[in-house]
């Protein structure tokens, strides 16, 4: 089963950091990254509203604890928000793609994607 677990820092930057450290270390297949989004959100009584940017994190359920524990461990936030939801269904050849790259090194496949 697969996930989709979503992420929001508070720049580009801190996105792209996490996100290389989840797929280098085959925690995540893909991390799309969107780089404006507006919060809104009440923070120690305050209504606030801020400019983020939104992981969409593409990972095996089973891998979920690590995800969350290396984005606590990398994030600048003392509280980020880090869900996630099941992914339901998808494309076959997406799925198993997100799988073998979710695999130890060794069992690594990229099944003929390429960066473009």
């Amino acid at each position: 089963m697969f996930s989709v677990c979503y992420v929001t820092t508070p720049t580009s930057e801190v996105a792209r950091e996490i996100s290389r450290i989840l797929v280098s270390s085959n925690k995540a297949a893909c991390v799309n990254i969107v780089p404006s989004v507006t919060s809104v959100y009440r923070w120690e009584g305050q209504l606030c509203e801020e400019q983020e940017c939104l992981m969409m994190i593409k990972t095996r359920t089973e891998l979920l604890q690590e995800v969350i524990d290396n984005v606590k461990k990398n994030h600048p936030y003392s509280t980020p928000e880090v869900v996630s939801v099941p992914i339901s269904s998808g494309s076959e050849e997406y799925l198993k793609w997100v799988e073998e790259n979710t695999m130890p090194t060794s069992s690594n496949n990229n099944s003929g994607r390429s960066c473009r």
